[in-house]
């Protein structure tokens, strides 16, 4: 590896685990803020489900093949898809006006360039104003919009054979891809008991320079999550 892409991956991992400690704290910032002034609520929630793009395009490549650097030869590009986990925390400071942070994650690694034995991670992280339209008992809509980043994580994969028992494990690549996107939501927080709530949400990441890996720079995504609002409503 070069002295350059050295410096980059240091970057890029410095910039990732910063993005996502920041997310961290402001949670916990909104939760101790939301016990000091009454009226105020926050709802932290967890949830499933998935986000999708499909194979982008290297230049000299077929429809849907990457470049690999390793092998000098282009091999079907990856998609994103499959099982995503997704938690986040909802600070409302007025009655229909708050913020929130959300973390969204794929579950299990992804073959990124198999021939090359590197496999993947995509994950989102935004910060948004949160708009709730109407204060029901029971059914609470939600605008969200705002900013925030994506990290396509790179793994490679390794396997070792001793007396005859083969496994594999895989490893940072140390070559990760960060990117800055705008988001927006829109969901529904459906009160089934108290202030438990199940909450199905559609967002839309438009993440900037994403056709570097993929092949669109949009990526919608579908979760329900569960959660539980502490305070007023």
């Amino acid at each position: 590896m070069h002295g350059s892409e050295k410096r980059l991956s240091k970057k890029e991992s410095f910039l990732s685990k910063f993005t996502i400690r920041t997310i961290l704290l402001l949670s916990l910032v909104l939760l101790g803020s939301a016990t000091l002034v009454r009226a105020q609520s926050f709802s932290p929630y967890f949830g499933l489900g998935s986000a999708n793009d499909s194979a982008g395009t290297s230049a000299g490549c077929p429809s849907k093949f990457l470049f690999d650097d390793f092998t000098n030869f282009c091999e079907p590009g990856p998609t994103i898809g499959g099982v995503f986990g997704v938690f986040g925390v909802d600070f409302m400071f007025r009655p229909h006006f708050g913020v929130n942070g959300e973390y969204a994650f794929r579950f299990a690694q992804a073959d990124y360039l198999p021939d090359a034995g590197l496999k993947f991670r995509p994950g989102f992280y935004d910060f948004n104003a949160v708009y709730q339209p109407l204060s029901g008992k029971r059914i609470v809509p939600e605008i969200e919009g705002g900013i925030g980043g994506a990290r396509v994580a790179l793994y490679v994969v390794q396997t070792t054979s001793i007396t005859g028992i083969t496994s594999t494990a895989s490893f940072p690549a140390g070559l990760n891809a960060n990117h800055f996107q705008v988001h927006g939501a829109v969901g529904v927080k459906l009160y089934v008991s108290g202030n438990i709530f199940i909450k199905p949400q559609f967002d839309i990441h438009y993440v900037t320079h994403l056709t570097d890996q993929f092949g669109r720079d949009w990526v919608p995504q579908y979760t329900v999550s569960v959660g539980y609002t502490f305070g007023e409503r």
